[in-house]
C-alpha cells in the first residue's frame, strides 16, 4: 500500500492520499468525511468561504456572488478531490477501490485540494458504481438542497472526471490508455449517461453539456469559460 500511496502524491496534490485503520477514532484535524453531507450546516459553511473567496477575487461583497454558483463551485471542487485518486488507484492497481463515505476522512482546509485519508478497507476491490453511486451521489444530493440544478452538478461530475483522467494521462502517459477506459467506465455509469457530448474523448476533446456557473461570480457576471463548458465556443 505504501509504494501506491508514494506513486498518488507523485501524480499531485488531487491525487495524494493518506491512509487510516476504521478501529481507530479519528483525531483533529481529521473528521469523518460523511459528516459534510449528513450536516447540511457543514456544507453550507463550505460554500460560504468559496463565495466569500470568489467574491475576493472580483473585488465584490459577498452577497453579489450567487449561493447557487458557489455551491457548484464548491461540489466540483470536493468531487475531483474524491474522483481523482480513485481513478488513480483503479488504473494503477487493476481494481476498482470502494469508498464508502464512513471508509473516508477529510481535514476541513480552504481550497480543493484537502488533505483525504481512506481507510485501508477502501482498498477492497470494488466497481465504479461504488464510487458513482456512493460518496460522489451523496454529495450531489447534498448540494442540489442549496439551490443547484441537479443536471448542472453532474456535469460538474463528468467535469471532474475527465480532469482527473487528463492530469492522470500526462503524468503516466504509459498508462494513457488504461487511464482513458477507466475514465470511460465512469462516464458510462447510468447517473452519468447525458452528461456530456456521446463523441467526447479524455481531454481537450471533452464537452459538457452543462456549465458550473463559475463565470457568474465575476463582476457583471462576465467571467471566463472553463474548456469543457456547453457554452464555449
Amino acid at each position: 500500500m505504501f509504494a501506491m500511496l508514494d506513486q498518488l502524491a507523485a501524480l499531485g496534490p488531487f491525487f495524494a492520499l493518506h491512509s487510516h485503520h476504521g478501529d481507530a477514532p479519528a483525531r483533529p484535524p481529521w473528521q469523518e468525511l460523511r459528516t459534510l453531507v449528513e450536516d447540511p450546516r457543514l456544507l453550507r459553511e463550505r460554500a460560504d468561504g468559496v463565495r466569500t473567496r470568489l467574491a475576493a477575487a472580483g473585488a465584490q461583497s459577498p452577497a453579489a456572488v450567487e449561493l447557487r454558483v458557489a455551491a457548484s463551485v464548491t461540489q466540483l471542487g470536493l468531487t475531483a478531490r474524491l474522483v481523482s485518486p480513485a481513478l488513480a488507484v483503479a488504473v494503477l492497481s487493476g481494481a476498482w477501490p470502494r469508498p464508502d463515505l464512513e471508509l473516508l476522512r477529510w481535514q476541513p482546509v480552504p481550497g480543493g485540494a484537502f488533505p483525504l485519508s481512506f481507510d485501508a478497507a477502501a482498498f477492497a476491490p470494488g466497481t465504479p458504481d461504488d464510487l458513482v453511486d456512493g460518496p460522489v451521489s451523496a454529495l450531489v444530493q447534498a448540494t442540489a438542497a442549496l439551490s443547484v440544478s441537479p443536471k448542472i452538478l453532474w456535469g460538474n461530475v463528468a467535469s471532474a472526471v475527465n480532469g482527473a483522467a487528463t492530469v492522470l494521462a500526462g503524468g503516466r502517459p504509459d498508462l494513457a490508455a488504461e487511464t482513458r477506459a477507466a475514465a470511460g467506465l465512469l462516464l458510462a455509469r447510468p447517473a452519468l449517461r447525458g452528461t456530456h457530448a456521446p463523441d467526447a474523448t479524455v481531454g481537450s476533446g471533452f464537452r459538457r453539456r452543462s456549465c458550473c456557473l463559475i463565470y457568474r461570480a465575476a463582476p457583471g457576471r462576465a467571467g471566463a469559460l472553463c474548456g469543457d463548458c456547453v457554452l464555449a465556443r
